[in-house]
């Protein structure tokens, strides 16, 4: 690249050249069905992350996308990396994979790969095999150098090759999908020649169809322009009857769920997507978002979003990427309207709703409690000056760093001693209602003493007092605080979800005290724990602990209602 150019320079580009379809017929067609899904969080959405999942995420990430309701999931590129090649093979020789769950695995056309994905799948039940290789103008010309004839000639012989492995176990049930990656960038006509040469290899029929995915591998146009692509390929394609025509859209121009749409309005039957949209560059189509747009037109998405705080804890702790606290439907502020006349308006329709009636609430386009949220994340008063303003007197004065949630949820405390007086609130004043909030809880748990042993999960052993009675805690974990959880879930009969985690010094001297924040789910409400302590450990359970005490104080004061 010359270093004399212009830096920021717009004509170095060339617009995308429309596609000539007069008569398209998508822009009148109406979605009222949901897609085939395909999860690929496991593959594209780990081969994107800076720090891979680790096998203990993975299977995290896998019991998730098969409780959320996938059917189809792509669990890796078991020839391209050994961590994947052991996943496929845990979770076949474990027996991990539901009968109504197809896995799907990915593998480039060449001969030596497909033999070592066929190794990775040996003895599964079903699954589909998903054959690549890029066909675009660029990649032919910059990257492969190879004619049209040569870059077909690959896409034959990998399917084969994918037929013949195939025939070698005869016993499991397999599926062949072929992916023209860089689908946008390549010329319609040569794409669907070679989809249909791939085709002439394995013979699909309406009983035993082949999946044609095409991706927006790099999106190159407004979303219409892929739609006309995806219309114009159905049309021209032989034997569509006996295909499925498969989505992989990403999202360089920020229209990722867009284009899937509109894909869909096309003629496609199938989808392909991340959890919150995690994917190369920009990211893939965010599945969540696609699935919740069709909800909330009244159609059955076929996946279930109900638990969205669990979707984004385990999609933030597998990818290790914060959920932006916008992303619609999942973002912790999607449904909180700070502005007065937002919240005069939604309060007043919230009054005249009838349970079960047809949902028609202004600036609210679905339900929060359809995600799991509550009205409490709909309507308080905060702005972002009160709330900046608390955090920065915590910190400067008390040295307490409030994480974001935190920051929003001290905030309507403060806010509500401001309205009471009407004065200006001191510091000290801010730090005793932070006191009396968090760190003296209305009936404490204590803790007397804990041991820990690990293996390979951590199992904790110990004493604590409620109320003077003590009581024998056991539990086991992927790690001290999960441990914890099972045991305190065990003796007391509660079920507990950790949705937010942070700690800090207090101070940088060398004997400085420990802060933990944690907040902890419980029958769709949430609890703040904080406690202080020299060691960070105790002060992690000591904080558990805190929200818990909260938890078991609200269940005996119903129980005496």
């Amino acid at each position: 690249m010359s270093t004399t150019s212009k830096p920021y320079n717009h004509t170095k580009y060339k617009p995308f050249q429309p596609i000539a379809l007069p008569d398209r017929t998508w822009p009148d067609q109406v979605l009222t069905k949901a897609p085939i899904w395909c999860s690929v969080d496991l593959r594209d959405g780990n081969q994107a992350l800076i720090e891979p999942m680790s096998v203990e995420q993975k299977k995290l990430m896998f019991s998730l996308l098969v409780d959320v309701g996938f059917k189809e999931i792509e669990v890796g590129f078991p020839a391209a990396s050994q961590p994947d090649f052991d996943f496929v093979r845990y979770l076949i020789e474990e027996n991990k994979i539901p009968d109504d769950v197809t896995v799907q695995v990915l593998t480039q056309a060449r001969p030596e790969l497909i033999q070592r994905t066929y190794e990775a799948l040996k003895g599964v039940k079903r699954a589909i095999v998903h054959l690549y290789n890029s066909t675009s103008i660029v990649q032919r010309q910059k990257v492969f150098k190879l004619d049209k004839t040569g870059i077909k000639t690959i896409a034959v012989n990998g399917a084969k090759e994918v037929l013949r492995c195939s025939q070698l176990a005869p016993a499991t049930d397999w599926h062949f999908q072929y992916s023209p990656e860089s689908f946008t960038g390549t010329e319609l006509d040569y794409a669907v020649e070679v989809c249909e040469a791939v085709c002439d290899v394995w013979q699909p029929t309406a009983q035993r169809k082949v999946i044609l995915n095409l991706p927006a591998t790099v999106e190159m146009a407004t979303p219409n322009v892929y739609a006309d692509q995806i219309e114009w390929f159905c049309r021209h394609v032989k034997n569509r009857e006996a295909l499925i025509i498969s989505l992989h859209t990403h999202n360089d121009r920020g229209c990722g769920v867009a284009a899937s749409e509109l894909g869909v309005m096309a003629g496609a039957d199938r989808v392909e997507g991340c959890l919150l949209g995690n994917g190369e560059r920009t990211g893939n189509l965010d599945v969540v978002i696609m699935g919740m747009n069709l909800y909330s037109q009244g159609i059955d998405p076929r996946l279930d979003f109900s638990d969205m705080d669990r979707i984004t804890s385990v999609v933030k702790h597998c990818t290790q990427i914060d959920v932006h606290p916008r992303q619609p439907y999942a973002g912790s502020l999607v449904f909180t309207a700070f502005s007065g006349s937002h919240q005069d308006a939604i309060k007043k329709c919230l009054d005249l709703y009838a349970e079960g009636s047809t949902w028609e609430i202004a600036y609210l386009p679905i339900d929060p409690r359809d995600v799991g949220r509550t009205y409490q994340d709909v309507i308080r008063v905060n702005s972002q000056s009160g709330k900046g303003g608390v955090a920065y007197v915590m910190d400067s004065k008390y040295g307490f760093q409030l994480p974001r949630w935190l920051q929003i949820e001290f905030s309507r405390v403060v806010q509500k001693a401001a309205e009471a007086t009407g004065a200006e609130v001191s510091p000290q004043h801010i730090y005793e209602l932070f006191r009396s909030e968090y760190l003296a809880p209305a009936s404490p748990l204590l803790l007397k003493g804990f041991t820990i042993e690990k293996s390979d999960r951590e199992y904790i052993k110990g004493r604590i007092e409620l109320d003077g009675k003590s009581f024998d805690i056991q539990g086991k974990g992927n790690g001290m605080l999960e441990a914890f959880v099972d045991a305190l879930q065990s003796t007391f009969g509660i079920q507990l979800q950790i949705l937010e985690y942070g700690e800090h010094a207090l101070s940088q001297n060398a004997n400085a005290e420990a802060v933990t924040y944690l907040q902890v789910k419980h029958e769709a409400l949430r609890y703040t724990g904080i406690a202080i302590h020299s060691d960070i450990v105790s002060s992690s359970v000591n904080a558990l602990l805190n929200a818990v005490s909260q938890i078991l104080h609200r269940q005996r004061n119903q129980q005496a209602a």
